[in-house]
């Protein structure tokens, strides 16, 4: 099947400088909105039954937000291929080259059909008319997963090595939490993440500027941080989750009035983790 123009647009949006000029680097892995068309011609519902997977404009939100850190956004579609998920969580009831894992020892992902490769999604069920074969999610891997993580890698080592300290902001969006839910989830993987003292300025940062937030519930972090953070070794990681209903329009389709005071909040929170990264002994000796 001939590429469609989207098969033709590079996986992601890199912004970065040489050398890097801030500790921090910005991941935003499920904002894509490029549907390729091998995608569409392989569901067994509507396209925009696939919406509800994408972090709806949450890279708007990080490109007004970006001053000079090295930032990565995924254009793929979530639905294409979630980044958040290792390479070995293919779900066997539609990737044919998935290995035979019983599924006591899947991840609770996975297992609700949240893989590699979504199966399902909330309010629509299954989306696949087929099952694809281990040729073509292998490729996806290829040209879509490996890149956008060897990018975020590559990212960490040059903050790393110039400032002595990086810190990864991976950026993301949730359904409201219910009434009187919390407005913001900050994960690190219960600690494992990051060093403390970063996940507490940005939490300072986001009760400063008005909003509820909570610590690893109901999210504490997937694949990314799980495969880029390195505390020990001077590599942190912070998964921010913004309520939608935050920034958004009444729809979840657009741009609302509180977009500027979430942009001002993602601002405020990596001039916190800069200040923070720089505030560190390590770091002033790598100046």
């Amino acid at each position: 099947m001939p590429l469609s123009p989207f098969d033709r647009l590079p996986p992601a949006d890199q912004r970065d400088a040489a050398p890097p000029t801030s500790p921090v680097v910005i991941s935003v892995p499920h904002a894509g909105r490029d549907y390729p068309l091998s995608l569409k011609t392989a569901l067994r519902v509507p396209l925009a039954a696939l919406l509800p997977l994408e972090d709806r404009l949450v890279d708007a939100v990080a490109r007004s937000a970006r001053t000079d850190q090295a930032t990565i956004i995924q254009r793929r579609a979530r639905a294409w291929i979630d980044l958040n998920r290792a390479e070995d969580e293919r779900d066997p009831l539609i990737d044919e080259g998935a290995r035979g894992v019983a599924p006591v020892q899947q991840s609770a992902k996975l297992r609700s059909g949240l893989g590699l490769v979504p199966r399902r999604v909330s309010g629509a069920g299954d989306l696949w008319a087929r099952r694809f074969t281990d040729a073509e999610v292998t490729a996806r891997i290829v040209a879509d997963h490996r890149p956008y993580h060897a990018a975020v890698a590559a990212a960490l080592q040059a903050a790393q090595a110039r400032f002595g300290v990086a810190v990864l902001l991976d950026l993301h969006s949730m359904p409201p939490l219910g009434p009187g839910g919390t407005r913001i989830v900050l994960g690190d993987r219960f600690g494992h993440a990051t060093a403390p003292r970063f996940v507490d300025r940005a939490e300072r940062a986001c009760t400063e500027h008005g909003f509820s937030v909570a610590r690893n519930t109901p999210y504490a972090g997937g694949h990314i941080l799980e495969r880029h953070a390195r505390p020990d070794s001077g590599i942190h990681a912070i998964q921010l989750e913004l309520d939608r209903t935050v920034y958004l329009d009444r729809k979840l389709h657009a741009p609302g009035a509180g977009f500027a005071r979430v942009v001002d909040l993602v601002q405020a929170i990596l001039a916190a983790l800069a200040d923070e990264a720089l505030s560190t002994p390590l770091a002033a000796a790598a100046e």
